[in-house]
């Protein structure tokens, strides 16, 4: 009995001896760390540091040893003497895979994307989606419009699967001239990103409009480490122009601005007289401890020619090469302006609070030829799609840390309110004439939106349910109309999220994700069809695995699976999506990262999916564009002495271009290359696109087309060719 006293009271003693510990990370040069990660390596509890590189550790005595570490910064082991507050300094470091841990959050597999970013980063804004793992990107407009995107069996189009934002800033665009969630992330200058936080599936609360397939996000820099100028050329009269400028910089505040001016006359036969002008500016105060304002401001603009898709009968039989057109007048013009406003609180020592505020101007012009002289045999099938557009929006996001239990309590509002104006489907001739107008009408829709989500911490498990509810309020004005009539619905939908994860120890996460997700229709759509199904929903799971065998390894494996209540098609003659069926996907996706010496990374991504139409007979259910097999790969070296370079592959399996597979849109194996030197401030590179010549077609369409020779239309494949061997030189100086 007195051996139990006293063992008892030892017990007793310790836990509550264990009190709290608040703390920051810095960098040397005094500047905050986000995200780092500590772990009290005695009772097993962690951490993370905020936006301001602040933390509170619970459960910690003196004698405990913390373990500190970031991604870009060397690991650090601290022992507390004492509780008072503490502030530790790391070390930057070149990027290391020892130094990643695997948290317990539910976008963990964020690390991999971590990596990647800071051992090649992107150079271009084609490079930014490629970033996510398993997502393919294509271009069939002369750059300037948005990239088709595919993903998880997916043909996304422009973006009617896939969430895309940027610092919290929605990018697809609602009932869009185009095509239902088309995003442009043109407007993003690549070298101001920091981080790109994404995730596969419908499982995030906080995430709404578009989130079946998955989303992304991309957050810029805050601070500028060095001032940069920036000079590219290359082949096909290519030049960019790029600066980045320090305003202030310090612990307080910090201000940069950035600019780049991009033109290049393509590599078709006729020039796409390509020319982009970006402009970005981001300023973050922190006026007290608790409090801090951030203001973002950008616009850019962007005008080119286009040679279109291009029949695959003509390139056969002579009338054009791969490179030529059929319609080369095709081509746009668009402009995006916005401006973010952001005010963060942390209200307590468990309680914080994120607010956004947020307006965008956008104006968007694109001529296109889909059919030739299908339609109209004389003047051809030219059409055009135009809208000038205006956003308003704000985001509540609320977070809480339980007092009583492990874990923490998240809530959020928003409000997106979208005003199309002038949004456009008409025949034209040459740019210039207009024929007739097919649509043509005014759009406002407004989405509003709420949710709540709790994580419970039960030792290794944590069990993260959730629960979205969103509003629609969709009007449209058809000024074809001789009436003026207001046509409106409404409608709004429930999604439960619920995701188990079970971190094995800080090498190994366990993960079951499950979730309700959805798409809006096209507010045309919607009126036309007297609110016939709105907001199509989508049902999924992913099972998977995110671990470290050894300390230089990172692998993970997902089984994933998703049901949609209503798929979009593409339209080739009208340039648009429509409604179709009920489909089902599954697939396996694989992701590795290695570290075979110190800064050679390899990293490889191998993603399959089964996609079908539920409701259509067998070997007539496929869904058109669909890939069932992606995969990307390469190796990436940084010295100390300053040399760097990359090899990357990407390849995609030849995937069913109709629904009865009888047209077949070809795969394709591409590998690119990056080498350079670094020194001291000035950076010399070469890049190359395309390293062996291959010939690939990026884009491509069954479509049904008639040449101006012809006496009957033909459906076959109509492509954009991809981009030949194309070299480009880079010099860069810090200052």
């Amino acid at each position: 009995m007195k051996y139990l006293f006293t063992i008892c009271s030892l017990l007793f003693i310790q836990h509550f001896s264990a009190q709290t510990l608040k703390g920051k990370i810095i960098s040397q040069n005094d500047i905050p760390i986000v995200e780092a990660h500590i772990y009290n390596s005695n009772d097993k509890h962690h951490t993370h540091s905020n936006d301001r590189g602040a933390f509170i550790l619970h459960h910690v005595k003196v004698g405990d040893t913390l373990i500190v570490s970031h991604i870009n910064y060397k690991k650090k082991q601290v022992i507390v003497n004492d509780l008072k507050p503490i502030t530790i300094a790391l070390e930057e470091n070149l990027v290391s895979l020892e130094e990643i841990t695997i948290a317990k959050k539910l976008n963990a597999l964020n690390v991999i994307v971590d990596v990647d970013i800071q051992v090649s980063p992107v150079n271009s804004s084609q490079e930014i989606l490629q970033k996510v793992p398993g997502l393919f990107i294509g271009q069939h407009a002369g750059g300037g419009k948005a990239e088709q995107i595919f993903l998880r069996g997916f043909d996304i189009d422009h973006g009617t699967d896939i969430t895309i934002t940027a610092d919290g800033l929605p990018v697809n665009m609602v009932s869009h001239a185009h095509g239902q969630g088309y995003a442009d992330l043109h407007f993003v200058i690549p070298e101001t990103v920091d981080k790109i936080d994404f995730g596969k599936g419908a499982y995030y609360a906080d995430k709404g409009n578009f989130n079946t397939a998955g989303y992304v996000n991309f957050k810029t820099k805050e601070r500028l480490s060095n001032n940069l100028l920036k000079l590219d050329v290359g082949q096909f009269n290519t030049k960019r122009l790029l600066g980045m400028f320090n305003i202030v910089n310090n612990n307080k505040q910090s201000a940069y601005i950035a600019s780049e001016y991009i033109l290049t006359d393509g590599y078709f036969e006729s020039s796409q007289n390509f020319n982009r002008l970006n402009i970005f500016g981001k300023y973050s105060l922190n006026v007290t401890d608790n409090d801090k304002i951030g203001l973002t401001v950008s616009h850019f603009t962007s005008k080119w020619d286009a040679s279109g898709q291009i029949p695959q009968r003509a390139v056969d039989n002579g009338l054009i090469t791969r490179f030529g057109a059929i319609d080369d007048t095709e081509g746009g013009s668009t402009s995006r302006t916005n401006a973010l406003l952001t005010y963060d609180k942390i209200i307590s020592e468990n309680a914080s609070i994120k607010n956004k505020v947020f307006y965008n101007r956008y104006d968007f012009e694109l001529f296109s030829n889909f059919t030739f002289f299908l339609e109209d045999p004389v003047n051809g099938d030219q059409i055009k799609q135009k809208e000038t557009r205006r956003i308003f929006g704000a985001t509540s996001d609320y977070k809480q840390n339980f007092t009583s239990l492990d874990g923490n309590f998240s809530a959020g509002i928003s409000l997106r309110n979208d005003r199309s104006f002038g949004n456009e489907l008409a025949n034209t001739v040459n740019r210039r004439q207009t024929l007739n107008r097919i649509q043509f009408g005014d759009i406002n829709e407004t989405n509003l939106g709420s949710y709540v989500s709790a994580n419970f911490n039960f030792g290794k498990f944590t069990i993260n349910p959730a629960l979205r509810l969103d509003y629609f309020n969709f009007q449209y004005n058809d000024n074809l109309q001789t009436n003026y009539e207001t046509q409106s619905e409404t409608a709004s939908i429930v999604s439960p999220k619920l995701n188990i994860f079970y971190n094995h120890n800080d090498n190994t996460q366990f993960y079951l994700k499950t979730g309700k997700g959805f798409h809006s229709n096209d507010t045309r759509v919607v009126v036309a069809q007297n609110g016939n199904t709105i907001l199509p929903a989508s049902y999924g799971f992913d099972a998977g695995i995110i671990w470290k065998p050894i300390p230089k390894v990172l692998i993970n494996t997902a089984y994933w699976y998703l049901f949609l209540e209503q798929e979009f098609v593409y339209v080739g003659d009208a340039g648009i999506v429509e409604p179709s069926g009920k489909t089902n996907r599954q697939g396996i996706d694989v992701s590795l990262r290695y570290e075979p010496i110190d800064q050679l990374y390899f990293n490889f991504d191998a993603n399959y999916a089964h996609a079908r139409a539920s409701e259509e007979l067998k070997g007539q259910d496929f869904i058109p564009l669909a890939p069932d097999f992606t995969l990307t790969s390469g190796l990436s070296y940084k010295s100390k002495s300053g040399f760097f370079g990359s090899a990357q592959l990407r390849h995609i399996k030849d995937r069913p271009a109709n629904e009865d597979n009888s047209i077949v849109a070809e795969g394709y194996t591409v590998t690119d290359l990056n080498l350079g030197y670094e020194y001291k401030n000035i950076t010399f590179g070469v890049q190359v696109k395309n390293l062996f010549d291959t010939e690939w077609n990026e884009t491509q369409f069954a479509t049904e087309s008639r040449l101006q020779n012809e006496v009957n239309s033909v459906e076959e494949i109509h492509f954009t060719p991809g981009t030949p061997f194309f070299l480009t030189g880079t010099i860069s100086v810090r200052f």
